[in-house]
C-alpha cells in the first residue's frame, strides 16, 4: 500500500511545489520513495497547467533539487480520498481545505511537522517579493521535510 500526501499553498507554483520536491528527495534519501506518493495543489486554479514559478526553480537548482518537471494543479473536494495527509502551508489555505474537506478530515499546517517551528507557524509566500523569500522558503520546507517523512514513516511501521 502507498501512503499518500498533498502539500498546498494558494496558487501552486511557489510553496508547494518546492515541498514537494524537497519532501520526495528527502523521503528517497531516507530509503522511503517506494512507499509514499508525494503530490502538490493549490487551493485556486488560476495557475492551473503553469510550470513553478522561475524563481523558486532557481533556488532549488542552486540547492540540488529538480523542480522541471512541475504543473501547477488545483485540490478539489474530491482529492481528499485520495490522500492520507494533506498538509498546508498556511492558515488561510488550511481554512479554504477544511472548507472542502469531509467531516473527520483532518488537515494541518505543513510546519506544524518542524519541531522548533512555533505553533501555528506557516511558510510565507515569496511571490511578492525578491528571491531571499525563496531561499527562507527552501529553508523552512527542508526543516519541516524532515519531521514529516519521520511521522510517514512512524505511520507506515505501524
Amino acid at each position: 500500500m502507498t501512503y499518500r500526501v498533498c502539500l498546498v499553498c494558494m496558487g501552486n507554483i511557489c510553496r508547494s511545489p518546492m515541498a514537494e520536491v524537497v519532501l520526495r528527495q528527502t523521503l528517497e534519501t531516507r530509503g522511503l520513495d517506494g512507499l509514499v506518493a508525494v503530490d502538490s495543489a493549490g487551493t485556486g486554479g488560476w495557475h492551473a497547467g503553469d510550470p513553478m514559478d522561475e524563481r523558486a526553480l532557481q533556488i532549488l537548482s542552486q540547492h540540488g533539487y529538480d523542480g522541471s518537471a512541475h504543473r501547477a494543479r488545483q485540490f478539489t473536494e474530491d482529492w481528499f480520498d485520495r490522500y492520507d495527509l494533506v498538509l498546508a502551508m498556511d492558515r488561510d489555505n488550511v481554512s479554504n481545505l477544511r472548507r472542502l474537506a469531509p467531516s473527520g478530515v483532518e488537515v494541518r499546517l505543513f510546519r506544524s511537522f518542524d519541531p522548533v517551528a512555533p505553533e501555528g507557524a506557516e511558510v510565507p509566500d515569496p511571490y511578492y517579493g525578491g528571491n531571499e523569500g525563496f531561499e527562507e522558503v527552501l529553508a523552512l520546507v527542508e526543516a519541516a521535510s524532515a519531521g514529516v517523512a519521520e511521522h510517514i514513516a512512524d505511520e507506515l511501521a505501524s
